[in-house]
């Protein structure tokens, strides 16, 4: 069991949305530090987060905020990006952002702080992934998800030696910022945010947060046409 009373955790992209309410939880559940990353670590809101300026795809960035935060026991790697790029028509620097920030940037923050957790004594690290890790949309978003889903995975088997758990978080549609203009059901980040602790709290491998997420994974042992009605038409 990894517990987050008396924990220090460092959460990217703790600023807003997922990642605000992720803090949030964190003091409520009695954690003893919590570092909340952002670009412009200006917008960090709690009072008793440690603001820490970190651009996940900068891998300066990434040693300083490392050398930093050189107590972190759990890392939540919840900051990412969505360009909104289409693979046939956007250019390849959007497309790109998506992989840079949802696959490579886990990727580089992980590297950077297994050395810390593992000096502290061992510890846990949670992904944010997406109901589209199993869902293709068109364009590169869910591509940098199901990458980082997989990635996840590896992580789990070699970091267990290491006495480091990792846990996987799949959600759909999440009322933030990002979703803004989408018409469709959202779980509210508070819920997420409770969902992703309760997973660290019992190293739940593989956290599934609603309905949505639960069926589309599902659909992954099935024909494809579940996945993908339009194969049909």
């Amino acid at each position: 069991m990894t517990a987050i009373k008396n924990a220090t955790v460092l959460v990217t992209g703790g600023s807003r949305g997922i990642g605000k309410a992720l803090v949030d939880e964190l003091f409520r559940r009695g954690a003893a530090k919590v570092y909340a990353t952002a670009r412009d670590p200006r917008t960090v809101a709690h009072p008793d987060a440690v603001p820490l300026r970190l651009e996940v795809t900068d891998e300066s960035s990434i040693a300083a905020a490392a050398a930093e935060a050189s107590d972190v026991t759990v890392l939540i790697n919840n900051a990412g990006a969505a360009a909104g790029a289409a693979y046939l028509d956007s250019p390849l620097a959007d497309i790109r952002r998506d992989l840079d920030t949802n696959f490579y940037g886990p990727l580089l923050v992980t590297r950077a702080f297994v050395p810390v957790i593992e000096r502290n004594g061992g510890g846990h690290i949670l992904n944010v992934h997406s109901a589209l890790s199993w869902l293709a949309d068109g364009g590169p978003y869910s591509a940098s998800k199901a990458a980082l889903w997989s990635q996840t995975n590896s992580l789990r088997l070699l970091l267990r030696p290491r006495n480091i758990q990792v846990t996987g978080l799949h959600v759909a549609y999440v009322d933030t910022d990002m979703t803004e203009a989408v018409q469709a059901p959202k779980s509210l980040p508070a819920d997420v945010a409770t969902a992703a602790l309760d997973g660290i709290e019992s190293n739940t491998p593989e956290v599934l947060v609603d309905d949505v997420t639960r069926r589309v994974k599902a659909a992954l042992s099935g024909d494809l046409t579940l996945l993908y009605p339009q194969l049909t038409a």
